[in-house]
């Protein structure tokens, strides 16, 4: 039983990175260019945990909400991956604000 729960854990926790790895693609998509810094952290983060509730449901079910220091775990490892990979991956390759730019809307005087 002892193996089957930390194996639980490494599954949840490494899904947990991948989802927080791909998550500002996402997220991205959602901002827009002109929002200040402060509602694009704001932004991010609480589809983070958004994100990381999805994942501990999707790693184990909703039983697995009954492990509070697991489903914690994961959302901090969705959260921490998420925000690491885009100051490290996402912002300076200038993947991230492409999709930002592309997904926004165009004000009248931009789209002709």
């Amino acid at each position: 039983m002892e193996g089957q729960n930390a194996m639980s854990t490494l599954d949840s926790l490494t899904t947990g990175a991948q989802v927080g790895a791909l998550l500002p693609l996402l997220t991205a998509i959602v901002q827009r260019p002109a929002w200040p810094t402060e509602l694009k952290k704001t932004v991010a983060v609480v589809l983070a945990l958004i994100a990381g509730l999805i994942t501990v449901a999707a790693s184990g079910g909703w039983d697995q909400f009954q492990h509070g220091t697991l489903t914690f775990a994961t959302l901090a490892t969705v959260l921490a991956a998420s925000q690491a990979t885009y100051d490290l991956i996402w912002k300076p390759s200038k993947v991230a604000p492409v999709i930002e730019s592309v997904t926004s809307p165009k004000a009248p005087e931009q789209a002709g």
